[in-house]
């Protein structure tokens, strides 16, 4: 097996040794890349696994990896999960075809994005690969394929459907992270690979699943769950949604249901890191897994927050709202474009938010007008595609503008990280107007 105890995960698969020039730019961010490396232990080898077991984990992760087209990844992944149960590394090897895909995609949910919705026919296992897998895995990778590909499609329903297989809300919560967090590792990965000149390593891709223009439904999915769906799973069917991507503040509402404030243990209370996130359903609702909580803020804060060296605080925003724009994560767009517009203000106290408006407005192709903005939002969307399309002529257009290599790593970390982000803002709810200004 490849040892992995040891091992800097995001650096093996990067390709990185000891000694390169990108292991010494990436200690710059070193909490951040000490709890990526955590996040994989938490995720991938708990010493308490649980009801969620290794096997499954690291079936998920080779599933993951393969949709993606990451070959490294795969052969990772295929490794760890061939000591645990060989024959599903067979079962996983099977699905490559029949479940290679493009995103992201789907239909959005809020009425002023309708006519950008771009919808894929929902994929399961087939009837063979479902029996070999078994309900609770079968169920699992419906779920992550619909995570990969279609992340803004993400319903109430699609909750239930797991717990329906047997999966408990903290192991939901596991799951959306472990996801999530691949999503994160491998863009990461792939990134550092392109900016070594070492982005090679995909396997060729598989037949797409069917793309086309639709319009998207304007009722909420899903409401009708099973008894036992209906006791962890809430739907919001009179919730007032917001219209499109906006810079104004929103609310956020969990389907799952978080851990009440006065049971959050001593190791919860300490995940949140920051006190004032008991009061926030969605740090309660993650702190069903709080190793991986954890982890993941304290990697969120390096990556956004340190500012030794690097590229400026708004541009790392900006490549956050470019990603979440891409995926369609309206909650994550709204907090990040509000900070690249307030990141980016100078000495006069005027900010760039008209053309982080633009961005919202118009779509990824948007003309920011900055030649070093538009380069990090077509770097960015790049990176957020799957499988994996950033490559060596993203490298290019980003040196092309003045940015050197730590810059550089600084706008692969915010938009690999926001595939993380965006995963989960949409895989356990969704956002709504806060009534203070929907009496506005």
């Amino acid at each position: 097996m490849t040892e992995t105890t040891n091992a800097d995960l995001i650096d093996l698969l990067a390709g990185i040794l000891p000694g390169d020039t990108l292991e010494g730019i990436r200690d710059q961010r070193a909490q951040a890349r000490e709890n990526a490396q955590r996040s994989f232990s938490a995720l991938l080898e708990p010493a308490e696994p649980g009801s969620f077991p290794l096997r499954e984990r690291y079936a998920i992760a080779l599933f993951v990896a393969q949709l993606h087209r990451f070959t490294a990844a795969e052969a990772f992944y295929a490794d760890v999960l061939g000591d645990e149960a060989p024959e599903l590394v067979t079962v996983i090897r099977g699905l490559n075809e029949q479940a290679a895909s493009h995103g992201p995609v789907g239909a959005y949910r809020e009425p002023g994005l309708y006519a950008e919705s771009v919808l894929a026919l929902p994929w399961e296992p087939d009837t063979v690969a479902a029996g070999a897998l078994g309900t609770r895995l079968a169920a699992a990778f419906t779920h992550t394929h619909l995570l990969v590909f279609r992340p803004r499609e993400a319903t109430p329903a699609a909750l239930a459907a797991l717990v329906d297989a047997g999966w408990s809300a903290d192991d939901v919560v596991s799951l959306s992270q472990l996801v999530s967090f691949l999503a994160f590792q491998l863009r990461a990965a792939w990134g550092l690979r392109a900016l070594s000149g070492a982005s090679k390593g995909r396997t060729a891709t598989g037949p797409a699943a069917h793309i086309a223009p639709q319009a998207a439904s304007t009722s909420p999915a899903g409401t009708d769950f099973s008894a036992r769906g209906e006791d962890l799973i809430t739907s919001y069917p009179d919730l007032n949604r917001p219209h499109a991507f906006t810079q104004n503040s929103l609310g956020w509402v969990p389907w799952l249901a978080p851990v009440p404030e006065t049971e959050l243990t001593a190791e919860q209370r300490g995940a949140l890191i920051d006190p004032q996130r008991a009061k926030m359903p969605y740090f309660r609702l993650l702190a069903r897994d709080p190793q991986a909580l954890h982890a993941r803020t304290l990697t969120d804060l390096d990556i956004f927050f340190n500012v030794t060296g690097g590229i400026g605080r708004a541009e790392r925003e900006l490549a956050a709202t470019a990603a979440s724009r891409h995926n369609g994560c309206v909650f994550c767009a709204s907090v990040h474009s509000a900070a690249a517009t307030r990141e980016s203000a100078g000495a006069d106290g005027g900010g760039r938010g008209d053309s982080v408006q633009r961005l919202l407005d118009e779509g990824i192709s948007a003309d920011l007008g900055d030649p070093v903005w538009n380069a990090i939002v077509r770097a960015s969307v790049s990176l957020t595609n799957t499988p994996l399309a950033f490559g060596e002529p993203d490298v290019a257009a980003l040196r092309a503008v003045g940015l050197d290599d730590a810059e550089i790593v600084d706008v692969i970390n915010g938009a690999a990280f926001f595939n993380w982000a965006n995963r989960l803002m949409l895989s356990l709810g969704e956002p709504e107007v806060p009534a203070r200004r929907a009496r506005a």
